[in-house]
């Protein structure tokens, strides 16, 4: 039993007596203790993400916050290693041979991540018993189109994934081959990381904004659904989709929560979609790094209103960025937990 099990509630579109917080990114360089514990563990972030009781502490940080859940430090790159594509961090990602042919596509290698990436369970473990069931844990894994376009460029796709999208486009039998291998890989990898207790998992489709909307109905959208069905009531999914408005074919992937950009109108989503999946999201990462305390809790509070009190779990529209203010990021959670919905239900009294 969680003894804070209002995201996990807030998944199922149960009424709760607030709307429960996290945050993208909530372990990260805007944190000086992250920065902290960075600089005294000198040692490439991939090495980081392979000592379980360093990604541990990581992960943990944001409890002092206040948040609602803890979502554990990593990468979505990390379980492509195993694969034969394993991207270091100088600082950013960088893969030494990107995939550019069939041939590329055939040679990365299956295999079991029980075995492979022990460190990831581990890391599950150390972090589940710091926490004793007081918050949920939540595990995630990046979404075939977005690994994809990281392999190809061998880089972090930026604005313009030339090459990524050429492949897309000119080469489609191999691209959708990547795609089929990659989505098979991500099945078993949230699969190890629910069967080591995680409680909800994420699917990161960061890319999604990269592309047309045919695109993203041709080559996300099928391989978030062959995924997501695959994971289909074991524990909450959320599906992250950034900077797309495609909401309808998000609902149609199976997600039990749809974590939405500040491109969308959460309310007019919910109205359409409501009754069917819950929300996540999205007030503007780039407004709480630049706003102030006061503009960071108007827009909480917007948004808030918009989520509707109930199946909603206040989040951004995407990460949070390495300068926002820790006052910013303490602004929102209060805003948030002290946040009255009409319909909430009464809030349990301490003794």
């Amino acid at each position: 039993m969680t003894k804070n099990d209002l995201v996990l509630r807030a998944a199922r579109r149960e009424r709760t007596e607030r709307t429960p917080v996290w945050l993208m990114r909530q372990a990260g360089r805007f944190d000086p203790e992250y920065r902290a514990i960075r600089q005294r563990n000198a040692m490439p972030l991939e090495a980081a993400f392979r000592t379980p009781e360093l990604s541990a502490e990581i992960s943990l940080l944001p409890k002092r916050f206040g948040v609602d859940a803890i979502i554990f430090f990593q990468d979505i790159l990390t379980p492509l290693a195993p694969m034969g594509a394993e991207f270091l961090f100088r600082p950013g990602p960088v893969l030494e041979t990107p995939i550019r042919t069939r041939r590329d596509v055939d040679a990365l290698r299956s295999y079991d991540p029980a075995d492979e990436l022990p460190f990831v369970a581990e890391t599950l473990r150390v972090v589940r018993e710091s926490l004793d069931g007081e918050l949920p844990l939540l595990g995630f894994a990046g979404a075939p189109l977005t690994l994809a376009f990281f392999m190809i460029e061998g880089c972090s796709p930026g604005t313009a994934p030339h090459r990524a999208r050429a492949m897309m486009n000119d080469d489609p039998a191999t691209f959708r081959l990547l795609l089929d291998r990659l989505a098979d890989m991500t099945i078993d990898y949230l699969s190890m990381q629910i069967e080591s207790g995680v409680d909800a998992v994420q699917l990161f489709e960061s890319s999604a904004g990269l592309v047309t909307p045919f695109e993203y109905r041709a080559f996300a959208h099928p391989y978030q659904t062959k995924i997501l069905s695959a994971l289909a009531g074991r524990v909450p999914t959320i599906l992250f989709a950034k900077s797309t408005s495609a909401v309808k074919l998000m609902a149609s992937t199976g997600a039990d929560v749809l974590s939405v950009g500040s491109c969308v109108d959460l309310e007019w989503e919910r109205s359409r979609f409501g009754d069917r999946v819950a929300f996540q999201g999205n007030v503007d990462n780039h407004l709480v790094a630049t706003g102030t305390p006061a503009e960071v809790v108007d827009a909480t509070h917007a948004c808030l209103r918009a989520g509707g009190g109930t199946g909603h779990i206040l989040n951004l529209g995407h990460g949070l960025l390495k300068d926002t203010p820790v006052e910013n990021v303490l602004s929102l959670i209060e805003a948030c937990k002290t946040f009255a919905h009409e319909n909430a239900t009464p809030r349990a009294v301490e003794a």
